[in-house]
């Protein structure tokens, strides 16, 4: 039970303001729950906030100001609170700003009520204008979606007099509804699907888990199709017979509809979801219902593991190996990590689900800190694809294309048997260079050091790091020449291109994520192609990321060694995991699939490693390479960004940090740098890198912490501290 404290006793409240404490209030009348959330007065503002505990009892009680109101939402459990203090300490953000993440919904301290709100109906308007156009345009991509009023309007950029004006004639309907309406009703005792003998083992190990009660964590390991999604619902259906909550994870927002079509058929209703691509009215209301419990399963992308669920049990990573997990910006954690993390708090258990786990996944279970689970064959009567190389030094091809013959004539046989190929290139956009002829310059970033990559659908040219987009220029920008500029190399966009040229008769789909406006859209095509309204995809590591195309035969890759080059540590990894998992994408159905992976490298050892399909013995060459260098997930890391609009300005600060080594070397950390971090300059901001490498059982936070505050920092300078990047960018 939380602790209540009676009127007028002096309390902690943490805020969300960027303090480096708690700050003392007096309770209001009727007293205050530990892990109440608040609102407080913090000078002439109202600032939100959550009941942390006693006050610390440095300043008289008679000077606290009272705390202004307790919001009608549950308290924030002791678990959840121990959870968000370790994830700020081990991920060395700020308490404020780590709590942020947990009080990230809309209108938590509106009133309770009615209120309405508005959805696609069935009668068309008696005249059109553009207007009313967006607004239907927008319900007819999202029909089952509600909006409020002003959201509907600002999504569609019209005014709210537009959606007033659809009532009459029904093309848009109003609904009065509770405000927050409880989900519907999941039934855990519908019988899933037929589970092979080694499925219904692992589902059986994990519903034993789960009825034993307690943290533990499971890498449930299956080759692409192994029906991976059957055996972990079976521990969802369990958890939830049990009284708990469940959260899915998924890396990819286009993967929710599948996935939720499953949870549908399996448990008789829909779950609750969290992402970027439901409203915000859903977004309170899932946070709410996760609160007080009445959600009880919930989808969502790794922002969903801040949540308030009120009786978490299972926390399923799908895809646990996936990049997107990792968030780059901002608070800087890994959703994967901070999922043991939170079970580890709440006493709940872990299932993460990969065909190709992460080598840190990997380690923990040889090591016996996590239970393993393998599914070793494809469910039912699917069989895994052939994986073959086809040498590039030895094929016959013209001045800018990219497909081989032996490619080609793949493609063709499969479009005369009626079947899906997938024609994967990891590059986004036409040509990731657009070079002058004239003087030899490329086109480059104004606020970045990157090129500017060429976006010839959309007709601009696009800055991937910061997001900047320009026309592509008559002239270039450099000697003024025109005519000379040419794209040098091929994204997917112009991979596209040469395949609508060699078959000019099939249906080309691209999938790539910034060819579409919203995640729903994005979904819809993916449906699309499932149902079998494409002869040829051209796609981006989008495809690879749990997709299910029945009618799927061939998958062919452009350029395999792409990710093998630079000096990533992960490279190998990597390149591993996406040449498995997009050749998986083959052959899901009752047709044996095959994959052609286009190298100029077949002799080298990644390339070997995924043809033979030895996956343990590749991991553990890795493992040994890796624990050879210290490295993780034999060693610690930690990267260091400077970035300041004045070069000398961060190089300064890296220098100093530099001079402070000694206080790292202390738990035997070493640190590398300052130098010019690989893109020097992004959004105008000069950016400097320092690496610290350390024994795995160095405790580098505590010191990574007082070293970066030995310093003093300019105010136009941002320093941040990512433990285990993922990225050195």
């Amino acid at each position: 039970m939380a602790t209540l404290h009676p009127p007028g006793a002096p309390v902690a409240v943490q805020t969300t303001q960027p303090l480096d404490r708690a700050l003392d209030y007096r309770a209001p009348a009727g007293g205050v729950a530990d892990g109440a959330v608040v609102e407080v007065p913090l000078g002439p503002r109202l600032v939100l906030g959550v009941v942390w505990g006693p006050a610390a009892g440095d300043w008289p009680v008679e000077k606290l100001r009272g705390i202004a109101r307790v919001l009608d939402v549950p308290p924030m459990a002791r678990p959840f609170r121990d959870f968000v203090e370790r994830a700020a300490a081990y991920t060395l953000t700020p308490l404020p700003a780590m709590l942020r993440l947990a009080l990230r919904a809309p209108g938590l301290g509106g009133a309770e009520g009615r209120r309405s709100v508005y959805r696609a109906g069935d009668g068309a308007p008696d005249r059109m204008t553009p207007a009313r156009e967006k607004v239907l345009a927008l319900l007819d991509e999202r029909p089952d979606d509600v909006f409020a009023l002003s959201e509907l309007a600002d999504l569609a950029g019209v005014s709210t007099g537009v959606v007033k004006g659809l009532l009459p004639s029904g093309a848009v309907r109003e609904i009065v509804r509770p405000r927050d309406a409880d989900f519907p009703p999941l039934d855990a005792s519908r019988p899933g699907k037929p589970l092979a003998e080694d499925q219904a083992a692992a589902a059986d190990a994990l519903r034993a888990g789960l009825a034993a009660g307690g943290y533990r964590t499971t890498l449930l390991r299956g080759v692409t199709g192994s029906g991976k999604t059957e055996v972990y619902l079976e521990a969802v259906a369990e958890c939830l017979a049990r009284g708990r909550q469940a959260l899915v994870l998924l890396p990819e927002i286009a993967l929710t509809a599948e996935f939720l079509t499953r949870v549908e058929a399996r448990f008789g209703a829909r779950p609750a979801e969290w992402h970027s691509g439901v409203t915000q009215a859903e977004r309170r209301r899932t946070w709410k219902k996760a609160a007080d419990g009445q959600a009880r399963l919930i989808v969502g992308a790794r922002s969903a593991l801040f949540l308030p669920f009120r009786e978490l049990g299972l926390v399923v990573v799908d895809e646990e190996h996936d990049t997107s997990y990792k968030q780059e910006d901002g608070v800087l954690y890994s959703a994967r990590d901070m999922s043991v993390l939170r079970a580890n708090c709440e006493g709940a258990q872990v299932v993460l689900a990969s065909a190709t786990p992460s080598l840190e996944s990997w380690a923990n279970a040889e090591a016996g800190k996590y239970a393993r689970l393998d599914l070793s064959s494809r469910y039912g009567d699917a069989v895994l694809p052939r994986l073959a190389t086809i040498d590039m030094r030895e094929a016959d091809l013209p001045s800018g294309r990219w497909i081989s013959p032996r490619l080609r004539g793949a493609i063709a046989g499969r479009l005369a048997a009626g079947e899906q190929s997938l024609v994967f290139l990891n590059r986004r956009g036409y040509a990731p260079v657009t070079l002058c002829r004239a003087c030899g310059q490329q086109i480059a970033c104004r606020h970045c050091d990157a090129r500017m990559v060429e976006h010839r659908f959309r007709r601009e040219l696009m800055c991937h790091q910061c997001g900047a987009t320009a026309p592509v220029p008559p002239a270039c920008p450099s000697c003024g020449v025109e005519g000379k500029l040419a794209a040098v190399g091929p994204g997917v966009e112009r991979m596209a291109e040469e395949v609508s040229g060699l078959f000019p008769e099939a249906r080309v789909a691209i999938l790539s994520s910034d060819l579409f406006g919203s995640a729903r859209a994005l979904k819809a095509r993916v449906e699309e192609i499932a149902a079998g309204h494409a002869d040829i995809v051209v796609g981006t590591q989008l495809v690879a990321k749990g997709h299910n195309f029945p009618h799927l035969t061939l998958v062919g890759v452009i350029d395999a060694d792409l990710g093998l080059q630079g000096s990533d540590l992960r490279a190998a990894e990597r390149t591993y995991q996406l040449m498995r998992q997009v050749s998986g994408r083959a052959g899901r159905a009752e047709r044996p699939g095959e994959a052609l992976l286009q190298t100029w490298q077949p002799e080298h050892p990644v390339i070997r490693a995924i043809l033979s399909g030895d996956e343990e013995a590749f991991l553990r060459e890795e493992a040994e390479q890796r624990r050879a260098a210290g490295v993780p997930p034999y060693g610690r890391m930690a990267g260091i960004v400077i970035s300041d609009p004045a070069a000398d300005v961060a190089f300064d600060v890296g220098r100093a940090l530099a001079r402070r080594a000694a206080m790292l070397e202390d738990v035997g950390a070493e640190v590398y740098g300052p130098a010019p971090a690989p893109i020097a300059r992004i959004r105008g901001r000069h950016r400097v890198r320092l690496l610290v490498k350390a024994p795995r059982q160095a405790p580098i936070q505590p010191a990574l912490a007082a070293w970066v505050g030995a310093i003093e920092i300019p105010r136009s300078t941002r320093l941040s501290i990512d433990i285990d990047p993922q990225s050195f960018l």
